[in-house]
């Protein structure tokens, strides 16, 4: 208790030390405060400001940001792009290679269509030749062939006598052959012209592929009902008109 009596005393003299010292020092103390407080003002203003500076990088910042994704983007886009034109491209080289094989194929046959036009072309030569001079060929010889009714097939005994001429004319260099069909008086006009027209045919066809005589010496018609060879009035008569004429022209050596 004495103790405790003691302190309270030493502590009431320190304060009245105190305020009699802080009364004589208040002038100082403003004084020298003062200009600290300033600088802390004034370094808080610049703190603010800076901060604000930095808000401003920061969104400065966020934009560039922004911006740079937009241009990843893009970037992107164009990669794409890209590659979507490469692969086009592939695509039309595959198809310009394509059109090239094919110009080549084309160009091909057409050198054979030359070719053959050429060929053609000394054929009808030939064939003209043949023609311009045909008033110097005369008749050699003439094999009938007979048909069955309404028929256009070779009988073997038609067969038999085309074999026989093909033989006879497989030496000659210089004859030209002509095919007329017929037909009787039977059935429309109309109907014997064209039956006339296909029975030449069929004696144009085995003498020409079966017997390997050249298709430019062959010449044909088919003249149905007219000029028959007998009278349509009897059987006989009938039969002795379905036919075909081959007729052998050779050059007319006395002319």
């Amino acid at each position: 208790m004495k103790r405790l009596g003691f302190a309270a005393l030493a502590l009431t003299a320190a304060f009245a030390t105190v305020v009699g010292v802080g009364c004589a020092t208040k002038k100082y103390v403003h004084e020298t405060v003062a200009p600290v407080q300033k600088k802390v003002d004034d370094l808080d203003k610049k703190t603010t400001a800076h901060d604000s500076s930095i808000a401003e990088l920061e969104k400065g910042v966020s934009r560039a940001d922004e911006r740079a994704q937009g241009a990843d983007g893009r970037a992107g886009d164009a990669l794409r792009d890209a590659a979507r034109a490469n692969d086009q491209a592939t695509r039309a080289n595959d198809q310009a290679a394509l059109a090239n094989k094919q110009a080549g194929a084309a160009q091909s046959l057409a050198e054979k269509g030359v070719a053959q036009a050429t060929q053609v072309e000394r054929s009808v030569g030939t064939l003209g030749n043949t023609v311009e001079n045909r008033d110097n060929f005369k008749l050699s010889s003439t094999e009938t062939v007979l048909f069955t009714i309404g028929k256009t097939e070779l009988s073997k005994d038609a067969q038999a006598q085309l074999d026989a001429f093909a033989a006879k004319v497989v030496s000659m260099k210089h004859y030209v052959i002509d095919v007329q069909g017929f037909t009787d008086s039977t059935g429309a006009a109309a109907a014997n012209l064209a039956l006339s027209q296909s029975r030449a045919a069929a004696v144009v066809r085995y003498l020409t592929l079966d017997r390997k005589i050249p298709l430019f010496r062959v010449n044909t018609i088919g003249y149905g009902t007219a000029s028959p060879a007998a009278d349509n009035k009897t059987r006989d008569g009938r039969k002795q008109n379905r036919r075909v004429e081959v007729r052998l022209f050779t050059p007319d050596l006395g002319s």
